[in-house]
């Protein structure tokens, strides 16, 4: 199945949470340590997380840092996380955030869309131009992936450019978006939606409808709800309907387990119930 339709399909059926493993070895506690090394340690952590969340999420999000942070063993457990994720037929998007001259991109692409690290979805940074994005045009073409490029992130640092007037008050990160949906464009899908996709934090409650609105053919990755408390509202409407966006949670998601006497001994069963409130609140907004 076309990869933007699956996706579509599966926050129709699952809701729009995006799952952030982004795992560092302060999240897992001792006995997911003890006697294990750290490949392992990392894995059977995101694997409980996996294992409960399933059915209540769209697609889950690997930052490729914490994994990089703890050498070749945590690089192995990135590995063997997509794999995992790709036996369950689960969705999965690796935030690399990669943007390079032309011949490194189309080796990035390469690197994260097939072979030990691929993923169905990456994220890309396009502050060196078009020609950084533009090679994995190919991947995205027959409909198997997809890409996230940072458009309106949620960081306190994004307006240091991101907003810099270019024309007539015409901020830097429309023209971004006004780039990307050009390529979007070639390729709508049954659903709706082209697999370029973009990144728009949901923590600029003046600009979230104009931007749904400039872009309403393109799938949204929304970060900010969670650890970094952006309002529901604002998250709300950057989706079409509840879906047309993923919503990702990493921190609040995988240390929910931490706020409970007996959070170590069900990890998975408290990081499904942050799932579902993450859901049900965003989603109490549509009354």
């Amino acid at each position: 199945m076309n990869i933007i339709n699956k996706l579509y399909e599966r926050v129709s059926e699952r809701g729009f949470v995006c799952v952030g493993l982004d795992t560092s070895l302060d999240y897992i506690p001792k006995k997911y340590k003890e006697n294990k090394s750290i490949e392992d340690a990392i894995f059977q952590f995101n694997k409980e997380i996996i294992d409960n969340t399933y059915d209540v999420c769209a697609i889950y999000k690997l930052q490729i840092a914490y994994y990089e942070a703890n050498g070749i063993e945590g690089l192995k457990a990135y590995r063997k996380t997509l794999k995992y994720l790709k036996e369950k037929d689960l969705l999965s998007i690796a935030d690399v955030k990669r943007g390079d001259i032309s011949a490194t991109a189309k080796e990035y692409a390469k690197a994260h869309f097939s072979g030990d690290f691929e993923a169905d979805f990456v994220t890309l940074s396009p502050y060196m131009g078009m020609d950084s994005i533009e090679p994995f045009e190919e991947y995205l073409s027959n409909g198997e992936k997809g890409v996230f490029v940072l458009l309106r992130t949620s960081n306190k640092g994004a307006n240091d450019f991101e907003t810099l007037n270019v024309d007539n008050d015409h901020k830097l990160f429309y023209e971004v978006g006004d780039k990307v949906k050009k390529l979007n464009d070639k390729y709508i899908s049954d659903c709706g939606y082209g697999p370029f996709g973009v990144v728009v934090g949901a923590t600029y409650s003046e600009e979230v409808k104009k931007i749904r609105k400039r872009y309403n053919n393109m799938f949204f990755l929304i970060p900010g709800y969670g650890a970094q408390k952006a309002d529901s509202l604002n998250v709300f409407n950057l989706m079409n309907d509840l879906n047309g966006g993923i919503v990702n949670s990493s921190r609040a998601i995988l240390k929910n387990y931490m706020n409970f006497k007996d959070g170590e001994n069900k990890i998975g069963f408290y990081a499904r119930k942050k799932c579902i409130e993450t859901r049900e609140e965003i989603s109490s907004n549509e009354n």
